[in-house]
């Protein structure tokens, strides 16, 4: 399946963001609203594990749980959902009990991860006052997958307006009400996760 090592590649792309946090960098704020650095790392390693998981066999929602945020704990969380998603049946109908307990298709699941890993890669990235610099694929992959989010979903904010030239990126964010041109020094609030 192209979605696996379209997957495997948007986790190497966050890699070096992730790998540039420093302890002092964890109490930063992130465009992901009412979470710090801690949190959003925090989260993002939870998730790798939960999905590692899941995609093996049935898991509760505890499986998806924040883990302690560190480089190292982000690398092998990064690591087991690579393996996990290589070595799953391709035909799986994954449970995913923090999405109501519905089952999905394992492409359907990959992508979701696909896309949960570039969005938090540039959020650590803003947070750090750095831009990313995806391949195109894989932004035209994560766009793809948020326009597959319905509108309204808990997990993120409102839609925000997507202009006739934005690029693939910044439509992804947008879709998903994250402001491409969000810094730790603006005024606004940051907005959903």
């Amino acid at each position: 399946m192209q979605i696996i090592e379209l997957h495997r590649r948007a986790l190497d792309a966050i890699r070096p963001i992730v790998a540039r946090v420093r302890p002092a960098d964890l109490d930063r704020p992130t465009p992901c609203a009412g979470w710090d650095l801690r949190a959003l790392l925090s989260h993002m390693i939870g998730q790798d594990h939960g999905f590692a998981a899941a995609v093996l066999a049935d898991v509760s929602a505890d499986a998806f749980a924040p883990r302690e945020p560190t480089i190292e704990a982000h690398e092998a969380g990064a690591a087991a959902v690579v393996a996990a998603f290589a070595a799953a049946d391709p035909t799986r109908q994954v449970l995913l009990a923090e999405l109501g307990g519905r089952r999905f298709p394992l492409p359907s699941v990959i992508g979701f991860h696909l896309l949960d890993t570039l969005v938090h890669g540039w959020d650590v990235a803003a947070s750090l006052g750095a831009d990313v610099d995806y391949d195109d694929d894989l932004c035209t992959a994560a766009q793809a997958q948020a326009e597959l989010v319905p509108a309204g979903t808990a997990a993120f904010a409102p839609n925000l307006p997507i202009t006739a030239e934005a690029t693939a990126w910044a439509r992804t964010l947008a879709l998903l009400g994250r402001d491409p041109h969000w810094t730790v020094d603006r005024s606004h609030t940051p907005l959903g996760r």
